[in-house]
């Protein structure tokens, strides 16, 4: 007769790390009562990493372990963890010590990485059932992430986001530098720049991944604090007040003017001198034009939804009621109206004959497309312009295009009346009942939030609007430096230090000859290659806290996820979805969506839009509740969990899992 073991503690081990594939490393995850609470995702257990040789411990975090789940007389139930146990360590030092010890002896019986289940009843360990680790992945790179400054404090926020793999050389050298200078003319215009020190770049690199550095000391803390009063005063009127006329009748139309300039130019016979100053006022005028939507638009439509939200949720839902969201969807934008725009041509592709198959050799098509690109072609997958844009890599917008021929996908145009008939339908049921100081505060937080939902994401769609030139700039100087023997390909010109292309570009136009960079490119690359396989905190140092706030709770991403079949996020939108994950890393990778797929990325951008339609559900590493990937999400009726933080490095390609969008998980089937 099988023995049933009373649970006070149970968990599971790793014999060998299944995050980072690192076979000397044991991950033990810890939580009080039965393992359920760990598997379901309900609990974030304690989490200890041991190294085998010799034994010691390489970290431990404790968690706030919340709820438990606990046996009854039939079947089992949760319950809240007593306070005082909700941070105590579920397992001692020694225990840990000594489960190690019998999972190194476990996996020498078996001769593999092996994952194992156990319970601590009393004093006494039992092991439950072992198993093979089925994929264990390739060990990541273990990077140091010291501190470029001792008392910085880093953060992957806001641009960063946009910024998902480490940068390439020439746009850390070309493009950072002007995005600094931007925000401390932000700065300057608020009065807050003499409290920010001189020398102090607020977005720098780390092992060449994008940081905000938010570290000051004390005293300049102290100083900014006292100032705020003063400078939330003049926020509100000339950042807040003006967000749309700032974006729509300054920054814009000065960024599409530099373009515009630049476009009319020929290239071909242009100095190369003259090309890279072309690239840096372009990047210039992108970096103008992106601070102006960080400190207008998307404050103002985060701040203008979750109080419109909060006001609904306390002061107005009933039961029946439809969700908050529902009053922010079905709205015209650049990517709901570039998705049309390649449906439409899918539509008229159907009437050929041969469609499908004459589909990149027809004239008539390639015009059509032509203008779809001159059009949207400019949105970013990343903003980082070593990486393609549609209108120079059109080619995963094709396979959309081909995918709308088939007539599997709903037609964009109906998907998006519904929603604008449930909107308008739910507003007037709203505003119908209320009254009086209740209407006027509702009907002024709703016209603020619709107003500001499409304007979110037709400014994001619009940040590479200088990319398809700057890339055909580069790219040109680039084929010179080819043909002078400097590098072997043309995009080597990204793997350059903007210095190094300077020098360059002074040499050739003096007809001198220039270094042989082959050999530094092919360096750079590597250690791109290799920093791109690591996880890069969401916040260094690890746990920081300010005024007694643990900051790390406010990220949009976590990579600090206990080992085990759930990953936690954001509920971005609700639902639940089981299907095939699809691991994409890049536009390169489009092509290997199919219907019913769900997307797992480590972020989304506007140009990611039209995978959605393929999707069942979505999951991110970095993104929140109102990120433009769970907007999106929520047009398209499709779950949505966001910022895990470890989604891409977790979830295996082609692996079966389940998403649910509500409950802010993702579970992972065997």
């Amino acid at each position: 007769m099988q023995q049933l073991v009373p649970a006070d503690v149970e968990g599971d081990l790793f014999t060998a790390n299944p995050l980072n594939g690192v076979c000397e490393q044991i991950v033990i995850n810890a939580a009080w009562g039965l393992g359920e609470a760990i598997v379901g995702g309900l609990v974030t257990p304690d989490t200890s990493v041991i190294n085998k040789q010799p034994g010691a411990v390489d970290s431990s975090t404790i968690a706030d372990k919340e709820v438990m789940t606990v046996r009854l007389p039939v079947g089992t139930h949760e319950e809240p963890v007593p306070a005082g146990r909700r941070r105590q360590p579920a397992l001692e030092p020694r225990q840990a010590a000594e489960l190690a010890k019998l999972g190194v002896q476990i996996e020498q019986l078996y001769g593999q990485p092996m994952d194992v289940e156990w319970v601590l009843c009393g004093e006494r360990l039992f092991i439950l059932q072992a198993r093979p680790i089925t994929a264990l992945p390739e060990p990541r790179a273990a990077l140091d992430w010291t501190l470029p400054r001792a008392e910085g404090r880093y953060v992957r926020k806001a641009v960063a986001e946009l910024l998902p793999d480490p940068l390439s050389p020439l746009f850390a050298t070309l493009a950072l530098p002007f995005w600094n200078e931007s925000m401390r003319e932000l700065m300057k215009r608020i009065g807050a720049a003499m409290r920010i020190p001189e020398h102090m770049a607020m977005l720098t690199t780390i092992n060449d991944y994008a940081y905000y550095d938010f570290g000051l000391r004390a005293l300049q803390w102290a100083r900014l604090m006292s100032a705020m009063p003063g400078l939330i005063r003049r926020i509100s009127p000339e950042l807040l007040r003006r967000a749309e006329a700032r974006w729509a009748d300054e920054a814009r139309p000065h960024y599409a003017g530099v373009v515009g300039k630049w476009a009319a130019v020929d290239l071909n016979t242009m100095p190369s001198t003259e090309l890279l100053e072309g690239a840096n006022e372009i990047v210039r005028a992108a970096a103008d034009h992106y601070l102006v939507i960080e400190s207008g638009i998307l404050p103002s439509a985060f701040i203008s939804e979750a109080l419109f939200t909060a006001a609904y949720k306390l002061l107005a839902r009933r039961k029946g009621d439809p969700p908050a969201v529902t009053f922010m969807l079905g709205f015209d934008s650049a990517p709901i109206q570039a998705e049309k725009s390649l449906y439409d041509l899918a539509v008229w592709a159907r009437t050929q004959p041969e469609a499908v198959i004459r589909l990149e050799s027809s004239q008539e098509f390639s015009r059509r497309f032509a203008e779809h690109l001159n059009r949207f072609g400019h949105a970013v997958y990343d903003l980082d312009f070593a990486r393609s844009v549609p209108a120079d890599e059109p080619a995963p917008v094709l396979e959309t295009i081909k995918y709308f021929m088939t007539g599997q996908a709903r037609s964009p145009y109906e998907r998006q009346a519904a929603a604008a008939a449930a909107r308008e339908q739910a507003t007037h049921e709203l505003l119908a009942r209320l009254k009086g100081l209740r209407l006027r505060l509702f009907t002024r937080l709703l016209k603020w939030a619709q107003r500001y939902a499409p304007l979110r994401e037709d400014a994001l769609a619009d940040v590479g609007l200088g990319w398809p030139l700057l890339r055909r700039m580069l790219r040109e100087l680039g084929r010179r430096f080819v043909a002078a023997g400097m590098v072997a390909e043309r995009d080597d010109v990204f793997w350059l230090k903007l210095e190094e292309a300077k020098a360059a570009a002074r040499s050739l136009d003096a007809n001198q000859s220039v270094s042989d960079c082959r050999p530094l490119v092919a360096e750079r690359r590597s250690k791109w290659e290799r920093e791109r396989t690591a996880t890069p905190p969401v916040m260094l140092p690890h746990g920081v806290r300010f005024m007694g706030i643990d900051f790390s709770s406010w990220q949009a991403a976590r990579t600090n996820q206990a080992a085990g079949d759930a990953i936690k996020g954001q509920a971005a939108s609700p639902g639940c979805a089981s299907g095939v994950a699809r691991v994409i890393h890049g536009p390169d990778e489009f092509n290997r969506m199919r219907p019913g797929d769900i997307l797992v990325a480590k972020i989304t951008t506007p140009a990611w839009t039209t995978l959605f339609a393929l999707a069942a559900a979505v999951v991110t590493d970095v993104g929140g509740p109102l990120s433009h990937g769970s907007i999106v999400a929520r047009e398209y009726h499709i779950p949505a969990v966001l910022g895990t933080g470890v989604a891409t490095e977790r979830i295996r390609d082609g692996q079966r899992i389940t998403v649910d969008g509500g409950a802010g998980v993702v579970k992972l089937n065997p």
